[in-house]
């Protein structure tokens, strides 16, 4: 490796798991953002307004709302767009982050809009309990994830939101709203992949199931080939399955299997899979980097939420240089489609970092990226220039066309306004939920003006 890239890799090490604590995540940081620029995490973004408030109650959250005109809520700040962008007023409920009622008999949990599933996780394990599905990072907010339909991965597993069974926000005119799946059918569905659209989240309900084990084992260097020939089998080896690319050398150099051990069950691993090997230490999804914040790999056991995330909880990512993508596709194009990207291999690998590949099951949910279609999630993490990037989403966009392409909304894309509407058929249902709770667009921003209402 030359040493320019040598550096370059260094220094993005801590994007995706350093040691430093993040300014992001500590309360004190919503007093110091009064006088310093706020950025996203990746630093890619600076938000357009340095007033950030901190809400401790619900009560809190309705007089703040009702005292201003325009407001979004700020989370983790995970995002790479400006889905959660103000030029006027930002509220952070992340002090709101305690869990409010664990009923094991109905297998709920019920947490605060602020809490993060870094923060909520070991206290399920603790109690017996799992989430179905985790992000590879688990640094994020949950209310945040739900909002914007992230995902992790598996083909029977739908994304983060399909786990929410009840909220509670406030609107625009400072109500407090409680829906709940088995009772508001006809709007829920419209409620949860909210996109900061309808109010402010201050409790959030899930589903739990019992506390599983998993073990993970990854394998080095599957021949595309085998993608074209058996990519359904693939997919569907493991509880969570990601396949790592930089779509070059005809290969997918890594790919990572989660398997759920069942009723104390030991599974072993085979030494090759599809043409693959199976890796003897741990990995990075990024050789070139260390393996010391990922999640343990060699099949060995541990918990679910120490396993389904690539990252460990207690490597918290700072701010660091990285632009990240991910569009959406059926499932059932899912060969032609990462055909379809690695024909532009000598476009989009100059500008990369690496690329993951996911499935995710279908759901009813109005704004998912996965409502009523299986889906392959393709996601990019690319160096930070996007004078490059901006010039290749365009062509990943036209490729990925024919398949009714959908992008992550809380990631970097250019698809236009009208196309993007007209990838969610209920888009008018959910325009006029946003109506009926927010009818003057008091929580409506630049980025939902544009491509919800845009043309």
């Amino acid at each position: 490796m030359d040493r320019s890239k040598r550096q370059f890799l260094t220094g993005v090490a801590a994007v995706v798991g350093g040691t430093a604590m993040s300014q992001i995540l500590t309360s004190s940081s919503v007093a110091a953002a009064q006088d310093a620029p706020l950025t996203n995490w990746a630093g890619n973004l600076t938000y357009g307004t340095g007033r950030l408030h901190a809400a401790r109650s619900v009560e809190d959250v309705q007089a703040f709302v009702k005292a201003h005109d325009h407001v979004k809520v700020l989370g983790t700040r995970h995002c790479f767009n400006d889905i959660a962008d103000s030029a006027h007023d930002l509220l952070s409920v992340r002090e709101m982050n305690r869990v409010i009622a664990l009923d094991p008999s109905a297998r709920t949990v019920t947490i605060e809009g602020g809490m993060s599933y870094g923060q909520l996780c070991p206290l399920l394990e603790q109690k017996g309990f799992a989430l179905h599905n985790l992000a590879s990072l688990p640094h994020i907010s949950v209310a945040g994830a739900a909002a914007t339909a992230t995902h992790g991965s598996g083909v029977s597993n739908g994304n983060l939101a399909t786990a929410v069974s009840a909220l509670e926000f406030v609107t625009a005119a400072g109500e407090v709203i409680h829906l709940a799946r088995d009772k508001d059918a006809a709007t829920f569905p419209g409620a949860v992949v909210n996109l900061g659209a309808l109010g402010v989240v201050t409790k959030i309900t899930l589903d739990l199931q019992p506390t599983f084990q998993v073990r993970q084992d990854v394998y080095l260097n599957l021949p595309m080939a085998a993608v074209r020939e058996h990519f359904d089998e693939i997919a569907s080896a493991g509880y969570s399955v990601s396949l790592f690319t930089d779509w070059q050398n005809g290969i997918m150099s890594e790919v990572w299997i989660k398997r759920r051990l069942e009723n104390g069950h030991t599974l072993t691993a085979s030494p090759e899979f599809y043409g693959a090997t199976l890796a003897t230490k741990n990995v990075h999804p990024i050789a070139e980097l260390s393996a010391e914040n990922c999640t343990e790999q060699m099949g060995v056991a541990g918990p679910w939420y120490d396993r389904l995330p690539h990252f460990r909880m207690g490597f918290t990512p700072s701010s660091g240089k990285e632009l990240q993508s991910e569009y959406f596709v059926p499932r059932r194009n899912a060969v032609d489609a990462i055909l379809a990207v690695e024909r532009l291999c000598d476009h989009v690998s100059p500008h990369l970092m690496i690329t993951e590949l996911r499935t995710i099951d279908a759901d009813q949910l109005w704004m998912s990226t996965a409502n009523g279609r299986p889906s392959l999630a393709i996601h990019f993490t690319w160096k930070q220039d996007w004078a490059a990037v901006g010039k290749v989403l365009p062509m990943i966009e036209r490729e990925l066309a024919p398949f009714d392409v959908r992008p992550h909304w809380g990631k970097l894309f250019t698809l236009a306004p009208t196309t993007l509407q007209g990838r969610y058929e209920k888009i008018e249902d959910f325009k006029a939920l946003a109506a009926q709770y927010d009818p003057k667009g008091k929580f409506r921003n630049a980025f939902l003006a544009r491509n919800l209402y845009g043309v």
